[in-house]
């Protein structure tokens, strides 16, 4: 997949690194291969092991410790069968136990239940996004050094993400923390329909599943507000802020892959939702969080006409 297009502006942790005293120096050339460990990540299945072991990946390619490797493929195993290239992917705790979206239940969230079952769904979202963005890394190979570079730091802030909600969802109480309401699966769904290319994927899970999460945030923290919920709604808050940059990543490298494509942006994402079977998006859509991740005003227009 490697070609000599120009890659989006961003930091590469590949060819050099910055130690606590601020002084340059070259990445290790016996460092790890950083995208094998985020492999070994997805496949891990207990939710805050994984989320603390992205941490310290990204740490680890920021110090020099691990490198990329984009010319190494990991779709075979070390005895080279090609069938287990998906085996253990995503790793999941036993519990939520997965069900269709149509079995969930809606609560309100002026009870404590409700709100509990929010911020569980909430969670949930997090931890398939940290799964995603680790499947990103290691599955597409030949890209540049800044591509993992940035996907790396999308996983990192998703599993801080999920780690404030979940942290969280245990204050309302004893019986409630990840895993006790069930969940649907529908963000890997889409992962799964698109493991085979990489602008589909761009297209569709990050510019359109993730973009959702735009245009839900303010309503979802309202109602966390209005149940008395500060903190919940402030995590909200954060999350929206980072969302804004995932979603901007997406939109950058997807529009570098068109550009490396010699295809049309706009008329290339209609072709892949409707080849992968997006869902039909609906408003109201926030504008200016859309916006400010990169949608352009032509992308927009279109997506308003949509509704």
């Amino acid at each position: 997949m490697a070609d000599s297009t120009s890659a989006p502006n961003a930091a590469s942790g590949n060819s050099t690194a910055v130690d606590p005293s601020g002084r340059v120096r070259p990445a290790l050339a016996g460092a790890d291969c950083a995208r094998a460990r985020a492999l070994a990540l997805l496949r891990r299945c207990d939710p805050y092991e994984k989320a603390d072991g992205v941490t310290a990946l990204r740490d680890a390619v920021r110090d020099g410790l691990a490198r990329w490797h984009p010319e190494r493929r990991l779709d075979v195993d070390e005895g080279g069968d090609a069938h287990a290239r998906d085996a253990g992917i995503p790793g999941r705790p036993a519990v939520p136990r997965l069900v269709s979206p149509r079995e969930l239940k809606h609560r309100a969230v002026t009870s404590v239940e409700g709100r509990a079952a929010l911020l569980h769904a909430l969670a949930h979202i997090e931890f398939n996004a940290i799964n995603l963005a680790l499947d990103a890394l290691w599955r597409f190979d030949g890209l540049p050094a800044e591509y993992y570079d940035d996907w790396l730091q999308v996983a990192a802030e998703e599993a801080y993400h999920f780690s404030l909600l979940a942290a969280h969802l245990t204050t309302l109480g004893e019986p409630y923390g990840y895993g006790c309401f069930p969940a649907h699966d529908g963000l890997w769904e889409m992962a799964r329909r698109t493991s085979g290319d990489w602008l589909a994927r761009l297209a569709l899970v990050p510019r359109t599943l993730e973009a959702r999460g735009l245009d839900a945030s303010p309503p979802i923290k309202a109602k966390l507000a209005s149940a008395g919920d500060a903190a919940g709604a402030a995590i909200l808050d954060i999350i929206l802020r980072d969302e804004i940059g995932h979603v901007a990543v997406g939109n950058r490298w997807y529009r570098w892959g068109c550009a490396r494509a010699g295809c049309d942006p706009i008329e290339t994402y209609a072709r892949l939702a409707s080849q992968y079977g997006a869902p039909r998006l609906r408003g109201p859509f926030n504008l200016a969080a859309r916006r400010a991740a990169g949608f352009g005003d032509d992308e927009l227009a279109a997506l308003q006409a949509l509704d």
